[in-house]
């Protein structure tokens, strides 16, 4: 989508950060001929008032934090990490009806320190403040991670974490309450009964067990289980095919609406081979909506102004049809 399509998109939207940061950024993309003004609010409401193609900004960390661009630094991973938890906390009370997170760098994030050094990435920093706003331990909230495009959607049994540790994840109980959980999110978003395809862990889902058991002996007990709850799983199927039975397209549409991966790169692989431009993070099992682009820092370009904003306003919009609907 054309950058000139945004103000529509982000109308009533406006940034938690810092102004400084801001107008550097805004500085940089009037190089290219754009421009964008700032104003600084002081409530979500003001976002309202906003005269068109002025983007909006809460100071939400201290002012003259400005870091290097393109550069790791606990200095930036800290300002991150303060945005992130004022916008999820801003959510949580209602003030604002869902938040958009642009990329995070999780080394800087790291770097920050405590608390923030405890967290993968934005999906466990969510996870835990929403924890601590219901008053309970991070595990009663239980979250997973969908990314969508126009054709396809997955959701992760595992997040963050090494592929060795991944597999140890593949447990019956992971993979039923990943399946709950997707019913339970699409069901808002279609509203309708999902129709969930399962992908197999192994070559082949296991090959009657010639390959693996975790299919046999795992996967589709969970499947069993959740079918048993009214849930419409279906599967484990074998994952180099099951991705391209579920893709939707203007010839043909898709077999399912979304597919439940066993870990980070067997799901993220398919959505983002079909355009990064249009994919869109979602996290599951919150009680706020959230949603990201599906790219990263791309720090090769930090300060270029040659940033594609196309997944931005995607995830804008796909938070704007959530709160809605």
């Amino acid at each position: 989508m054309a950058f000139r399509d945004a103000p529509d998109v982000t109308r009533g939207c406006f940034v938690a950060g810092d102004l400084g940061s801001m107008r550097r950024a805004t500085r940089i993309i009037a190089g290219g001929g754009v421009s964008l003004p700032m104003a600084t609010i002081t409530s979500p409401d003001d976002a309202m008032t906003v005269p068109p193609r002025c983007i909006p900004l809460i100071q939400v960390v201290p002012v003259d934090t400005a870091v290097a661009i393109g550069r790791i630094s606990a200095a930036a991973g800290l300002i991150a990490g303060q945005c992130v938890v004022w916008a999820a906390r801003a959510a949580l009370a209602g003030d604002v009806a869902a938040m958009v997170t642009a990329p995070l760098h999780k080394e800087a994030l790291h770097a920050a320190g405590p608390p923030y050094n405890a967290f993968p990435g934005h999906t466990e920093l969510l996870q835990a403040q929403a924890a601590a706003f219901m008053g309970k331990n991070v595990a009663e909230v239980p979250v997973r991670m969908m990314l969508a495009n126009d054709e396809l959607r997955t959701v992760l049994v595992s997040i963050h974490v090494s592929l060795r540790v991944a597999l140890d994840a593949v447990t019956l109980d992971n993979v039923l309450q990943t399946l709950i959980i997707t019913d339970q999110s699409l069901r808002a978003l279609l509203g309708r009964s999902p129709k969930i395809a399962v992908a197999g862990l192994n070559p082949h889902a296991g090959e009657g067990g010639l390959f693996g058991r975790e299919d046999l002996d795992v996967i589709a007990p969970a499947v069993a289980a959740a079918r048993q709850r009214g849930i419409d799983a279906f599967g484990p199927y074998a994952p180099d095919t099951v991705f391209m039975r579920a893709r939707s397209t203007l010839q043909r549409p898709g077999e399912f609406d979304v597919v439940v991966a066993m870990y980070h790169d067997q799901g993220l692989i398919p959505v983002k081979y079909l355009g990064v431009d249009k994919g869109v993070n979602v996290t599951l099992g919150l009680p706020l909506l959230r949603t990201s682009p599906d790219h990263g820092t791309a720090f090769d370009i930090a300060g270029t102004g040659r940033a594609d904003a196309s997944s931005l306003i995607e995830a804008i919009r796909m938070a704007r049809a959530l709160a809605q609907g």
